[in-house]
């Protein structure tokens, strides 16, 4: 498949189509929704650092360790990695191309499954292992 070059004309052409509709609705959805989360879960991010404040290992343990804090602290990770995957995809697509944006975008992808994974499974085992 031939990559088209966009131009001014292009864009200025309301018939014109670039780029995949799907994908970019679904993006452009995603960072809207999970930018929403973030700002509804940021009271309760708030809570949890000023709770945490000057505390030592076993209160963060018992703090984080109650299910109604820690599932959904691990949920408000998993989002936030969303969003900072597509964040970076954002600016990846707007410095990079070809083969280049598709090696940084996968490491982009691997980098952000490592950190929400790291964070959900250190945070569920506090849940339900103590």
């Amino acid at each position: 498949m031939r990559e088209q070059i966009i131009t001014r004309d292009v864009v200025a052409n309301p018939k014109s189509v670039y780029g995949a509709k799907k994908a970019s609705t679904r993006h452009f959805l995603t960072q809207r929704l999970t930018g929403l989360n973030n700002i509804v879960f940021l009271g309760f991010l708030l809570f949890i650092v000023v709770r945490l404040a000057g505390q030592d290992r076993p209160d963060m343990v018992s703090v984080l360790g109650n299910g109604w804090i820690g599932i959904p602290f691990a949920v408000l990770l998993a989002v936030v990695t969303i969003h900072m995957r597509n964040g970076m995809r954002d600016v990846l697509e707007d410095y990079f191309h070809g083969r280049s944006y598709d090696l940084l975008m996968m490491l982009n992808t691997l980098f952000c499954i490592a950190i929400a994974l790291t964070g959900v499974l250190s945070i569920l085992k506090l849940v339900f292992w103590g």
